[in-house]
């Protein structure tokens, strides 16, 4: 057993029937199931204790068996209808996206763990195509999927999240025909909504920082493993349809503002050293204004400014990534992307306005 898929849940209860219909599909049976609930107070461990026989709960701090202790075989003798094992981590409270995650993946055992939200559906050879494509070099640390809108599923709703020069990071492809985005490759950070791992790596750059709680915390974890030498791709076969804000409830509203807009602030104060802050310093003020003015016309001036306005009092919760002169040259293949990626953002942007007319 190679991988174990992690699927954080708040209030989900309503997406949990079809995402694991998804997961007894899979081509690829070897693999174990941990949910880690979020303190959910809908009936989402109700529904799972009822529709998941053979649920094993995990005491927190608790590390899921080894694979010599996975039998798979055994679960099918028991009429679950399903080649894999599940358990359940329920947490008393919501401790964030951050925070569910990381304690699944400290409770894995296996080489490779996938995160996926609770609001998808994947396709019979997901699992498959991730082990594959993270396979192919010891050097990838993670593999983002290829995200369709479950509801218009002649769209993308993600090919792996690039980061730009101004500060924003933005799905690759979102909104775009889904029968394109089919060529693998490089990408700044994965989505965490369905993404492979290796989880070794997390050993030495650190676990998603929960200090962001949710939100962003993606292409900080990916921006780490960049300059630390490892690199994230996306996979055009690994295929899932997403809900997309299932959690959250909407695109915009005032939570989501205003920790995306603090968490903005984190992640370029954490990734980048001092000079780099320095050179980017214009583009970066004028992606804020240009954010304030959006949010302004949406009615989430406040809470986007608030966010800000937290995001640099409270600098001090971020663990910095320590700036070695042996990562001189990644800094500077890292800044060439920013700059290349504003170009992308602005080119799909563009497209997306032209669609629409």
């Amino acid at each position: 057993m190679k991988t174990t898929v992690i699927i954080p849940n708040y209030n989900g209860e309503h997406f949990m029937e079809a995402c694991f219909q998804a997961l007894d599909r899979q081509s690829q049976k070897d693999f174990c199931v941990l949910v880690v609930d979020n303190g959910s107070t809908d009936k989402s461990v109700a529904w799972m204790k009822k529709n998941l026989p053979g649920l094993k709960r995990l005491r927190p701090g608790e590390r899921l068996p080894g694979k010599s202790q996975v039998a798979p075989e055994k679960e099918r003798e028991d009429g679950q209808g399903r080649s894999f094992p599940i358990y359940l981590l329920a947490l008393s409270k919501n401790t964030g996206f951050s925070a569910a995650v990381n304690r699944g993946i400290r409770a894995a055992v296996t080489e490779y763990v996938i995160l996926l939200n609770n609001d998808t559906e994947v396709d019979p050879d997901y699992i498959r195509s991730l082990e594959e494509a993270i396979e192919r070099s010891p050097r990838i640390f993670s593999v983002s999927s290829k995200m369709i809108q479950l509801y218009d599923k002649s769209r993308m709703d993600d090919a792996g999240d690039l980061y730009t020069v101004i500060g924003w990071g933005f799905q690759r492809g979102v909104g775009q025909r889904s029968d394109g985005y089919t060529k693998a490759r490089r990408v700044f950070a994965a989505c965490a909504g369905a993404a492979i791992y290796r989880r070794r790596v997390f050993c030495k750059i650190g676990y998603f920082d929960e200090a962001h709680f949710a939100y962003l915390e993606d292409l900080d974890v990916g921006y780490r493993a960049r300059i630390a030498g490892y690199e994230n791709w996306y996979c055009p076969e690994a295929v899932v349809y997403h809900v997309g804000s299932g959690t959250s409830g909407s695109k915009y509203n005032p939570f989501k503002v205003r920790l995306a807009a603090r968490n903005s602030v984190y992640l370029n104060y954490k990734n980048m050293p001092p000079a780099q802050l320095l050179l980017n310093a214009v583009p970066l003020a004028f992606g804020y204004m240009v954010k304030i003015r959006f949010f302004t016309k949406r009615g989430f001036r406040e809470e986007y400014v608030g966010g800000l306005k937290e995001g640099f009092r409270t600098l001090n919760r971020c663990r910095r990534v320590r700036f070695r002169a042996e990562n001189f040259r990644r800094y500077l293949q890292i800044e060439g992307e920013l700059i290349g990626n504003t170009f992308i953002y602005a080119y799909e942007f563009l497209k997306r306005r032209i669609r629409k007319v």
